[in-house]
Protein backbone atom coordinates (compact mmCIF):
# COMPACT_ATOMS: atom_id res chain seq x y z
CA UNK A 1 0.00 0.00 0.00
CA UNK A 2 0.88 3.82 -0.75
CA UNK A 3 -0.01 6.45 2.01
CA UNK A 4 0.12 9.96 0.08
CA UNK A 5 -0.86 11.98 3.23
CA UNK A 6 1.54 11.02 6.10
CA UNK A 7 3.19 13.93 8.73
CA UNK A 8 6.04 11.37 9.38
CA UNK A 9 8.65 14.79 9.36
CA UNK A 10 9.77 15.04 12.79
CA UNK A 11 10.08 18.57 14.46
CA UNK A 12 8.23 20.81 12.02
CA UNK A 13 4.80 20.60 11.90
CA UNK A 14 1.90 18.85 14.25
CA UNK A 15 3.75 15.50 13.47
CA UNK A 16 5.97 13.30 15.68
CA UNK A 17 7.97 15.75 17.73
CA UNK A 18 11.10 13.77 18.17
CA UNK A 19 13.02 10.75 15.24
CA UNK A 20 12.09 8.78 17.78
CA UNK A 21 8.47 8.74 17.27
CA UNK A 22 8.68 9.28 13.64
CA UNK A 23 10.40 5.90 13.27
CA UNK A 24 7.39 4.86 15.61
CA UNK A 25 5.00 6.28 12.74
CA UNK A 26 6.87 4.11 10.54
CA UNK A 27 6.96 1.11 11.98
CA UNK A 28 3.36 1.14 12.57
CA UNK A 29 2.76 2.15 8.50
CA UNK A 30 4.96 -0.65 7.91
CA UNK A 31 3.58 -3.26 9.82
CA UNK A 32 0.05 -2.32 8.99
CA UNK A 33 1.13 -2.83 5.23
CA UNK A 34 2.44 0.11 3.88
CA UNK A 35 5.19 0.43 1.49
CA UNK A 36 5.25 3.91 0.64
CA UNK A 37 4.80 6.81 2.54
CA UNK A 38 4.43 10.63 1.02
CA UNK A 39 6.32 13.18 3.45
CA UNK A 40 3.46 16.21 3.52
CA UNK A 41 4.08 18.41 6.41
CA UNK A 42 1.80 21.61 6.16
CA UNK A 43 3.02 24.23 3.91
CA UNK A 44 1.12 26.99 5.09
CA UNK A 45 1.97 30.59 7.54
CA UNK A 46 1.03 29.10 11.02
CA UNK A 47 3.60 26.21 10.56
CA UNK A 48 7.36 28.54 9.99
CA UNK A 49 9.37 25.53 10.95
CA UNK A 50 8.60 23.87 7.11
CA UNK A 51 11.02 25.56 4.56
CA UNK A 52 10.81 24.26 1.37
CA UNK A 53 14.15 23.95 0.21
CA UNK A 54 14.91 21.64 3.33
CA UNK A 55 11.95 18.57 2.61
CA UNK A 56 14.17 16.88 0.33
CA UNK A 57 17.14 16.35 2.83
CA UNK A 58 15.01 15.89 5.82
CA UNK A 59 13.41 13.18 3.70
CA UNK A 60 16.69 11.46 2.59
CA UNK A 61 17.68 11.39 6.43
CA UNK A 62 14.27 10.02 7.62
CA UNK A 63 14.88 7.06 4.48
CA UNK A 64 18.57 6.63 6.26
CA UNK A 65 16.89 6.16 9.83
CA UNK A 66 14.15 4.14 8.70
CA UNK A 67 16.65 1.46 7.19
CA UNK A 68 19.12 2.02 9.93
CA UNK A 69 16.02 0.91 11.54
CA UNK A 70 15.21 -1.78 9.61
CA UNK A 71 12.41 -0.57 9.17
CA UNK A 72 10.59 -1.57 5.52
CA UNK A 73 9.27 1.88 4.34
CA UNK A 74 10.26 4.39 1.66
CA UNK A 75 9.66 8.27 2.38
CA UNK A 76 8.78 10.36 -0.47
CA UNK A 77 8.88 14.33 -0.03
CA UNK A 78 5.85 16.24 -0.99
CA UNK A 79 3.65 18.72 1.11
CA UNK A 80 0.00 19.61 2.05
CA UNK A 81 -0.40 22.91 0.71
CA UNK A 82 -2.36 25.52 1.64
CA UNK A 83 -4.14 26.74 -1.56
CA UNK A 84 -2.84 30.44 -0.50
CA UNK A 85 0.73 29.10 0.19
CA UNK A 86 0.45 27.76 -3.79
CA UNK A 87 -0.99 30.25 -5.36
CA UNK A 88 2.03 33.03 -4.41
CA UNK A 89 5.06 30.31 -4.58
CA UNK A 90 7.21 30.28 -7.20
CA UNK A 91 7.57 27.70 -10.45
CA UNK A 92 9.94 26.23 -8.14
CA UNK A 93 8.79 26.49 -4.88
CA UNK A 94 5.74 24.68 -5.98
CA UNK A 95 7.82 22.21 -8.22
CA UNK A 96 9.46 21.36 -4.21
CA UNK A 97 6.21 20.90 -3.12
CA UNK A 98 5.18 18.65 -5.38
CA UNK A 99 4.99 14.70 -5.14
CA UNK A 100 8.46 13.32 -5.38
CA UNK A 101 9.46 17.68 -6.44
CA UNK A 102 8.96 16.27 -9.87
CA UNK A 103 6.09 18.89 -10.63
CA UNK A 104 3.32 16.85 -11.95
CA UNK A 105 1.08 16.58 -8.44
CA UNK A 106 0.19 18.46 -5.69
CA UNK A 107 -1.63 17.72 -2.47
CA UNK A 108 -3.81 20.99 -1.63
CA UNK A 109 -5.32 21.35 1.90
CA UNK A 110 -9.37 21.52 2.14
CA UNK A 111 -10.11 24.49 4.78
CA UNK A 112 -11.93 22.71 7.82
CA UNK A 113 -14.32 25.14 8.03
CA UNK A 114 -16.43 27.44 5.04
CA UNK A 115 -14.16 27.19 1.85
CA UNK A 116 -12.74 31.11 1.36
CA UNK A 117 -13.98 33.33 -1.27
CA UNK A 118 -12.15 32.45 -4.52
CA UNK A 119 -11.01 28.99 -3.22
CA UNK A 120 -12.25 27.32 -6.41
CA UNK A 121 -10.74 29.96 -8.96
CA UNK A 122 -7.82 29.31 -6.97
CA UNK A 123 -7.79 26.15 -7.42
CA UNK A 124 -8.33 25.87 -11.10
CA UNK A 125 -5.32 28.44 -10.95
CA UNK A 126 -3.09 25.41 -9.86
CA UNK A 127 -4.25 23.47 -12.37
CA UNK A 128 -3.73 25.90 -15.02
CA UNK A 129 -0.09 26.17 -14.05
CA UNK A 130 -0.05 22.51 -15.10
CA UNK A 131 -0.51 20.49 -12.25
CA UNK A 132 -2.76 17.94 -11.33
CA UNK A 133 -4.24 18.43 -8.11
CA UNK A 134 -5.08 16.11 -5.02
CA UNK A 135 -7.70 17.84 -2.47
CA UNK A 136 -7.11 16.68 0.34
CA UNK A 137 -9.92 15.17 3.01
CA UNK A 138 -13.12 17.34 1.18
CA UNK A 139 -15.36 14.91 3.23
CA UNK A 140 -14.21 17.00 6.85
CA UNK A 141 -14.95 20.81 4.61
CA UNK A 142 -18.61 21.98 6.08
CA UNK A 143 -19.02 24.00 2.51
CA UNK A 144 -18.70 20.09 1.08
CA UNK A 145 -20.52 18.77 3.88
CA UNK A 146 -23.41 20.94 2.83
CA UNK A 147 -22.81 21.20 -0.67
CA UNK A 148 -21.56 17.95 -1.58
CA UNK A 149 -22.47 18.04 -5.49
CA UNK A 150 -19.54 20.86 -5.86
CA UNK A 151 -17.04 18.13 -5.33
CA UNK A 152 -18.67 15.77 -8.04
CA UNK A 153 -18.18 19.35 -10.56
CA UNK A 154 -14.52 18.92 -9.54
CA UNK A 155 -13.84 15.75 -10.48
CA UNK A 156 -15.73 15.99 -13.83
CA UNK A 157 -13.16 19.05 -14.23
CA UNK A 158 -9.85 17.04 -12.99
CA UNK A 159 -9.50 17.23 -9.47
CA UNK A 160 -8.54 13.98 -8.13
CA UNK A 161 -10.20 13.71 -3.97
CA UNK A 162 -8.25 11.81 -1.15
CA UNK A 163 -10.32 10.84 1.84
CA UNK A 164 -8.80 9.95 5.34
CA UNK A 165 -9.22 6.69 6.43
CA UNK A 166 -10.19 8.06 9.74
CA UNK A 167 -13.25 9.98 8.18
CA UNK A 168 -14.29 6.25 6.81
CA UNK A 169 -13.87 4.46 9.88
CA UNK A 170 -14.93 7.27 12.37
CA UNK A 171 -17.88 6.78 14.61
CA UNK A 172 -21.02 6.52 13.17
CA UNK A 173 -22.87 8.83 15.42
CA UNK A 174 -23.72 12.26 13.96
CA UNK A 175 -20.49 11.87 12.17
CA UNK A 176 -20.82 14.62 8.73
CA UNK A 177 -17.16 13.59 7.88
CA UNK A 178 -17.87 9.95 8.04
CA UNK A 179 -21.04 9.99 6.01
CA UNK A 180 -19.57 12.01 2.96
CA UNK A 181 -16.31 10.19 2.71
CA UNK A 182 -18.42 6.78 2.56
CA UNK A 183 -20.87 8.67 -0.30
CA UNK A 184 -17.26 9.66 -2.25
CA UNK A 185 -16.26 6.10 -2.21
CA UNK A 186 -19.48 4.62 -2.98
CA UNK A 187 -19.96 6.91 -5.68
CA UNK A 188 -16.39 6.54 -7.29
CA UNK A 189 -15.71 10.15 -6.74
CA UNK A 190 -12.84 9.38 -4.45
CA UNK A 191 -9.51 8.32 -5.59
CA UNK A 192 -6.94 8.51 -3.02
CA UNK A 193 -7.59 6.87 0.70
CA UNK A 194 -4.85 7.99 2.84
CA UNK A 195 -3.92 8.09 6.69
CA UNK A 196 -2.86 12.28 7.19
CA UNK A 197 -1.13 10.44 10.15
CA UNK A 198 0.55 12.77 12.89
CA UNK A 199 1.33 9.97 15.48
CA UNK A 200 1.88 6.23 15.63
CA UNK A 201 -1.20 5.25 17.50
CA UNK A 202 -4.02 6.92 18.93
CA UNK A 203 -4.89 10.64 16.79
CA UNK A 204 -5.05 9.90 13.07
CA UNK A 205 -2.76 6.72 13.42
CA UNK A 206 -0.90 5.25 10.04
CA UNK A 207 -2.74 2.12 9.69
CA UNK A 208 -5.03 1.43 6.08
CA UNK A 209 -6.28 -1.93 7.41
CA UNK A 210 -9.80 -0.38 8.56
CA UNK A 211 -10.18 1.49 6.21
CA UNK A 212 -9.43 -0.78 2.57
CA UNK A 213 -11.82 -3.32 5.04
CA UNK A 214 -14.52 -0.31 4.97
CA UNK A 215 -13.87 0.33 1.07
CA UNK A 216 -14.44 -3.48 0.71
CA UNK A 217 -18.00 -3.24 2.45
CA UNK A 218 -19.00 -0.01 0.86
CA UNK A 219 -18.41 -0.87 -3.15
CA UNK A 220 -14.75 -2.36 -3.43
CA UNK A 221 -11.96 -1.57 -5.26
CA UNK A 222 -9.85 -0.94 -2.57
CA UNK A 223 -6.46 -1.67 -4.07
CA UNK A 224 -7.16 1.44 -6.59
CA UNK A 225 -7.14 3.56 -3.46
CA UNK A 226 -4.57 2.92 -1.48
CA UNK A 227 -1.91 0.82 -4.02
CA UNK A 228 -2.80 1.41 -7.89
CA UNK A 229 -3.87 5.19 -8.46
CA UNK A 230 -1.85 6.47 -5.57
CA UNK A 231 1.39 4.65 -7.65
CA UNK A 232 0.21 6.89 -10.51
CA UNK A 233 0.05 9.52 -8.95
CA UNK A 234 3.46 9.22 -7.59
CA UNK A 235 4.66 8.52 -10.95
CA UNK A 236 2.90 11.62 -13.12
CA UNK A 237 1.16 8.81 -15.23
CA UNK A 238 -2.92 8.99 -15.58
CA UNK A 239 -4.58 6.53 -13.43
CA UNK A 240 -4.66 3.16 -14.77
CA UNK A 241 -8.55 3.22 -14.68
CA UNK A 242 -9.66 6.72 -14.29
CA UNK A 243 -12.64 7.33 -12.18
CA UNK A 244 -15.63 7.97 -13.64
CA UNK A 245 -18.72 9.58 -11.37
CA UNK A 246 -21.60 7.49 -11.41
CA UNK A 247 -25.12 8.83 -12.71
CA UNK A 248 -26.58 9.29 -9.22
CA UNK A 249 -27.00 13.26 -8.75
CA UNK A 250 -26.87 14.65 -5.70
CA UNK A 251 -29.86 17.03 -5.25
CA UNK A 252 -28.52 20.67 -6.64
CA UNK A 253 -28.63 23.25 -3.20
CA UNK A 254 -27.81 27.14 -3.51
CA UNK A 255 -24.22 27.25 -4.04
CA UNK A 256 -21.72 28.34 -1.29
CA UNK A 257 -20.28 31.62 -1.47
CA UNK A 258 -17.50 31.42 -3.68
CA UNK A 259 -18.30 28.50 -5.89
CA UNK A 260 -17.29 28.20 -9.34
CA UNK A 261 -19.71 25.93 -10.35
Amino acid sequence: MIDLHCHILPGIDDGPATLSEALDLADAAANAGTKIVAATPHLRDDHPGVRIEELADRCARMNRSIADAAIPLRVVPAGEVDLLWACRASDEELRLASYGQAGRDVLIETPRDMLPPRFEEHLFGIRARGYRVLLAHPERSRSFQQHPEQLRAFVEHGVLLQVNAGSLTGPRAASRSRALSRTLVREGLAHVVASDAHTASGWRPPSLVDAVAEVERIGGGASRLVSDWPNAILLGEDLPRPARPRARRWARRPRARGAAF
